[in-house]
């Protein structure tokens, strides 16, 4: 019975990757982001080639009524956060005051696009196109 045991936590475990890290890119409004990912033709193969990315982050800028967050990074994939980050994004972007943009670093546990925020933090006011 405990060789079964195991193999069944065993198996529960491995179904849930997660990692533990931290993450630094764009913060964004996630339901913006979720709609400009989805507003692509389906048949163009070259969809990464022709988007203006930072256009999209532009436009996916915070405001004071934002209430999902996302972190776009360097290959220009985004994580959510989970509503507890939500929360401590909403709290930072009230500091702030004003929409902009800005680069964020995150530290947490990432399950696949989600991430279970510890803390957030800003890194510095972006320049979008700058590299």
């Amino acid at each position: 019975m405990k060789p079964t045991m195991r193999l069944v936590a065993l198996l529960c475990l491995a179904s849930l990757p997660s990692v533990a890290g931290s993450w630094s890119g764009y913060l964004v409004d996630s339901k913006c982001c979720d709609s400009s990912e989805q507003n692509v033709d389906p048949w163009d193969t070259m969809t990464n080639v022709d988007r203006d990315k930072d256009l999209e982050i532009r436009l996916c800028s915070l405001s004071a009524r934002t209430k999902s967050f996302a972190v776009v990074r360097a290959d220009w994939t985004s994580l959510k956060l989970d509503s507890a980050g939500n929360a401590k994004a909403a709290e930072l972007v009230r500091k702030i005051g004003k929409k902009s943009v800005f680069l964020v670093m995150v530290t947490g546990e990432a399950n696949k696009t989600t991430v279970q925020v510890d803390s957030i933090s800003i890194a510095k006011k972006a320049e979008l196109g700058a590299a």
